[in-house]
């Protein structure tokens, strides 16, 4: 990229124009300056540069203001500040604005080389990081196209006619062909219910999340996952405890998503306990935040393990023997708490248990 890369230099010292172009003739750059803030700005829109160099203290429009600007135009576009008035506030201030790096006059030639190499290789990595993540979103459409396509339909329609043959042939199989046509119709619907699981994973669509944002009371929506969770722990004997501060603040959020983000965990802390143990679930105000903790005493996690909990399809080695586990819950339960703008983490030790704590935004007054 260095041998196309567009370089603007933006400063009212003539001197400080034609030293920087000379630093940097002959290394590849397409160079161009401007005296003043508003011509850099017209340069900014007619040649997209990489990197832009702004002098602070011009005359006509300021070079924050300048900053600020470009910035908000293309926030790609790397900008560098450059001042013979260097303080931590303009620093700071600078930063704030965008600026990716600080340069205080006057400076070496070593020195401008090494921040126009540094920012053009930000640039590019920049460019990299939105091409990869387009590229991951096109991936993931059309994984989920071809598995609801190629996968699940022709599966149902196994599914379909083997709900036929067993009604048609149920007077005429030996009990050992009908266990072979169960075991077919089992096997059929754990596929079907992986992929719909994993058609889940990539069609949480946080936009559309937020657009049916409500007013919610968070003990209601705890007692709703928790009761969709009870037929299990009911069969595992465990008990689920909640709690609830003297005073729940209310959040704005989906029901439906929230719900199902704690039937998730829940649900797995009741999957992973021991039977016959309990399961804590308890939220309070905490500075501004609404806290849900799920604790549990079950098999735990390694703390190796702990950084990959809400990754695509991740199972932790203690429950390896699980295969009913695709990995998917957390993950989809990681992307609705941040469509709500909370957050989620976990901590966790080895045979003692596991917490996962959910932080939802309390609702502003």
């Amino acid at each position: 990229m260095a041998s196309e890369a567009k370089i603007i230099i933006i400063d009212d010292e003539e001197v400080v124009l034609d030293s920087c172009t000379q630093i940097l003739q002959g290394r590849g750059y397409d160079i161009f300056t401007a005296p003043d803030g508003m011509q850099g700005l017209k340069l900014v829109e007619e040649i997209q540069p990489d990197l832009v160099y702004i002098d602070l203290m011009m005359p006509g429009i300021p070079g924050l203001e300048v900053l600020e600007n470009i910035n908000q135009r293309d926030n790609t576009i790397v900008t560098v500040v450059i001042t013979g008035y260097a303080t931590v506030d303009s620093a700071v201030e600078a930063m704030k604005k965008g600026a990716y790096d600080f340069l205080p006059k006057p400076f070496t030639p070593d020195e401008f080389r090494l921040i126009t190499r540094r920012g053009i290789e930000r640039r590019l990595l920049t460019l990299e990081t939105i091409k990869l993540r387009k590229e991951k979103e096109m991936l993931r459409e059309n994984f989920a196209a071809i598995v609801s396509h190629e996968l699940k339909s022709p599966l149902g329609a196994i599914q379909q006619n083997l709900f036929a043959f067993s009604g048609e042939l149920a007077n005429i199989m030996n009990e050992s062909q009908a266990a072979r046509l169960e075991r077919m119709k089992v096997r059929i619907d754990d596929l079907l219910k992986l992929i719909n699981s994993w058609l889940r994973v990539y069609s949480v669509d946080i936009s559309k999340i937020e657009e049916n944002f409500t007013i919610l009371e968070v003990p209601a929506i705890v007692a709703k996952a928790v009761e969709s969770v009870e037929p299990t722990s009911t069969r595992k004997d465990i008990k689920i405890v909640t709690s609830f501060g003297e005073k729940i603040s209310q959040v704005q959020g989906d029901e439906t998503s929230l719900v199902e983000a704690l039937v998730n965990i829940i649900g797995n802390a009741v999957k992973y306990s021991f039977d016959g143990s309990q399961v804590f679930v308890k939220a309070e105000d905490h500075d501004g935040m609404v806290d849900i903790s799920i604790t549990d005493t079950g098999v735990g996690i390694s703390e190796e393990e702990i950084p990959n909990v809400f990754s695509d399809f991740f199972r932790s080695s203690t429950n390896k023997g699980d295969e009913s586990s695709h990995g998917i819950g957390l993950t989809i339960s990681r992307k609705i708490i941040e469509a709500h703008h909370g957050m989620i983490s976990v901590t966790s030790k080895l045979s003692v248990g596991t917490t996962f704590t959910i932080q939802l935004p309390v609702m502003k007054g």
